[in-house]
């Protein structure tokens, strides 16, 4: 069996380590030298994991000259100066900033190396003052330009979200912040990045020509790995990865699709591939859900919590405004937009005539992983009891078996959360029952358009499918069930399986509209 000595970048977020120490590089220079003639500061969000410390890195040196570094790789065509600029490189990953204490300790840690690096006495304890008389100070002693590195801003603000710390740790960039416009002379260039595109108060705001590139197609592929990427950079990677899992070449080609591709930053553009799944799934030798494996989504769980409404437009694809979804308003109700940024949902298409964009769940990996966070937070089943619970639930669809299917189904939504508001329990009932289903493996939609409707759940196996329309209690239950008869036949949900060999099932779901979870149900 074939064995590899290749060193993948696994985590390997410092471009010098990589590149002397003969780690794998899929070379994105160019986009940093197209960058870096331009004089204006630049903003990019991307989700966590996506190599954006290695590109603020690549920026660094960069602007430190190292021309060696860059040997062989497309931007040593490009740039024929090689100029070393001083460099001022603030990054929050490695801290946790829930309280603003914390965020003014960090500011102090970094201001203070670069005040003894360049030897310039500190006269304030005022973190903006500081950062003021540093770049004035080393433009002034070095005569070069400052080049301004700032990796995941936004990770104080998400640190501290919903907290009283929230507002002040936003405040205390802002006013750090706020020396970089005041001082555009004395600064070569701003390269920003970010998880979210925060909103209404921005801490930015003295930037007023800050350019987003977030949605920008020229630069969609600055980071992640491209289809023609993966197979130029990573033949020897997949071959073993199949050979291990017993797959030809194409069949391991299409599970890494399935499994990690599928983000869009902007619409008609090419999927991605999370590279650092990708590398785990190349170094374990197997397909994980490793994305969700480098951390709980604190985030994610903090704004389902926040906002239940936004769980719904999780499981199923969501059509919203650009406007509404790039763009995190902490005033606003809709949290979409962190969702969104986070990675949880991607651009799927874009409707140019209607201006609506229609996001959904990237791949496999980012729905396994959300799901089986989901569940156990927002249902009475516990992570242990998860895996039989779903393995229970797939063999009941494979025998058919209606009254074991629902039972558990029943079991799974006894009453909603407290979290959950009662009045949207509709979409909680049918969210919960969508998520089982998808993770036993078999086809499930929601929302599937018939001829004249939309039926609310359908689930298809190898034998059989299952038409599910769920209705509240209202005015009462037989009456519930009436309805939900007579809307399954007057909008033909079955007319499109008339001709299919599978079984046909038509089952009514009944749930309380108080909360209650499951009240009843009847097959015909």
């Amino acid at each position: 069996m074939t064995e590899l000595n290749r060193p993948l970048p696994i985590g390997i977020q410092d471009f010098e380590k990589l590149r002397t120490e003969k780690y794998i590089y899929v070379d994105k220079t160019d986009y940093i030298y197209n960058l870096a003639q331009e004089k204006r500061p630049f903003f990019i969000s991307r989700p966590r994991r996506f190599g954006k410390s290695l590109l603020i890195s690549t920026f660094e040196a960069y602007f430190k000259g190292k021309k060696e570094l860059f040997h062989d790789l497309k931007i040593e065509k490009l740039e024929k100066d090689w100029i070393s600029y001083p460099i001022i490189k603030i990054g929050f990953a490695s801290n946790n900033y829930s309280s603003s204490q914390k965020l003014l300790e960090k500011l102090n840690t970094l201001l203070s190396e670069y005040e003894s690096e360049f030897n310039i006495n500190k006269q304030s304890e005022d973190p903006s003052e500081r950062l003021y008389r540093l770049i004035k100070e080393i433009y002034k002693d070095t005569g070069k330009q400052v080049v301004i590195l700032i990796d995941e801003y936004d990770k104080p603000i998400l640190d501290a979200l919903f907290t009283p710390s929230e507002n002040k740790n936003r405040e205390i960039l802002q006013g750090f912040y706020g020396p970089l416009k005041e001082l555009d002379h004395y600064i070569r260039f701003i390269f920003i990045t970010g998880i979210t595109k925060i909103a209404h108060i921005n801490i930015f705001s003295g930037l007023n020509q800050l350019d987003d590139i977030t949605m920008n197609e020229k630069y969609a592929y600055i980071c992640g790995l491209t289809e023609d990427e993966l197979k130029n950079n990573f033949t020897p990677e997949i071959t073993l990865l199949g050979e291990r899992r017993n797959l030809s070449i194409n069949d391991t080609l299409e599970k890494l699709k399935e499994m990690y591709d599928g983000y869009h930053f902007c619409p008609d553009t090419e999927g991605l591939y999370n590279p650092f799944s990708l590398l785990k799934a190349f170094d374990e030798k197997k397909f994980g859900s490793y994305w969700f494996e480098t951390g709980t989504p604190s985030v994610l769980l903090k704004v389902l919590e926040k906002n239940p409404f936004d769980f719904y437009s999780l499981v199923n694809e969501t059509k919203i405004y650009e406007s509404i979804f790039t763009n995190y308003d902490p005033e606003t109700n809709t949290l979409l937009p962190v969702i969104y940024q986070s990675g949880y949902l991607t651009i799927k298409s874009y409707n140019e005539e209607s201006n609506l964009y229609t996001l959904k769940i990237p791949n496999k990996e980012v729905e396994n992983g959300l799901f089986n966070i989901i569940i156990p937070r927002f249902t009475p089943i516990t992570e242990n009891e998860l895996g039989i619970t779903i393995d229970k639930l797939k063999t009941s669809l494979a025998e058919n078996n209606i009254e074991m299917m629902m039972n558990i189904i029943k079991t799974a939504i006894s009453d909603i959360p407290t979290i959950m508001k009662k009045n949207s329990c509709e979409n909680y009932y049918e969210s919960i029952m969508h998520v089982l289903f998808r993770l036993t493996g078999y086809y499930t939609i929601s929302e599937l358009q018939s001829i004249n409707g939309r039926s609310d759940i359908v689930v298809s196996t190898a034998t059989s499918n299952f038409i599910f329309e769920l209705k509240l209690d209202i005015p009462d239950v037989q009456k519930a069930i009436t309805q939900a008869i007579q809307q399954i036949q007057e909008k033909e949900y079955t007319t499109r399986y008339n001709l299919s060999n599978k079984q046909l099932y038509k089952i009514v779901v009944i749930f309380s509209s108080k909360g209650k979870g499951l009240l009843t149900w009847k097959t015909f």
